[in-house]
């Protein structure tokens, strides 16, 4: 009879055991999917930022524009030929798959796509040039992938000197 019960706690120790361990993995399983989705965000962002500014860079004539919908970006009906500058529209990996949030430009344009997860990043350092500014994000929704257009350089006005002034009577210097 002692037996049993000896058998019994060391049962209820092994499952305590077990339950440690799977929460431990639990732990780093999350972590480590939360890493794969900051990956894929960071992907998914350069393409629409890529694309957008591929978008703004071909428009037609002088004015440049910013798509109004992200549809716009898988066929530029504004080209003659058919011009795709995303091969299919991504879904936001942190947040179940749902729309982005767009980051808004002139005229009701879209500049920039966001993630709409309130999640803590965990990578916060080592971005690229582009994504410096993510380094301080408390939350997804700082990560904006925007296109920035360069400003053009403008051409220096030449300066011209003063015209020479009329020659002016000389002065008198006295010499001893």
């Amino acid at each position: 009879m002692r037996q049993r019960g000896f058998t019994y706690l060391a049962l209820l120790f092994m499952v305590a055991i077990m339950g440690a361990v799977l929460g431990a993995t639990a732990v780093v399983w999350r972590t480590m999917n939360q890493r794969d989705q900051e990956q894929e965000l960071l992907f998914i962002g350069h393409e629409y930022r890529r694309a957008i500014g591929l978008y703004y860079e071909r428009t037609p004539g002088a004015a440049k524009q910013f798509p109004k919908k992200l549809e716009d970006l898988l066929e530029d009906k504004r080209q003659t030929t058919l011009t795709r500058y995303l091969r299919k529209r991504y879904n936001d990996p942190l947040n179940a798959g749902k729309e982005w949030g767009l980051a808004p430009g002139p005229g009701g344009t879209i500049m920039g796509v966001y993630s709409l997860s309130d999640k803590t990043p965990i990578k916060t350092d080592n971005f690229d040039g582009d994504d410096k500014e993510f380094a301080s994000a408390v939350s997804f929704q700082a990560w904006k992938f925007m296109y920035q257009p360069q400003a053009t350089p403008t051409a220096p006005i030449p300066v011209t000197p003063p015209a020479a002034a009329p020659n002016a009577p000389p002065t008198e210097s006295s010499s001893s």
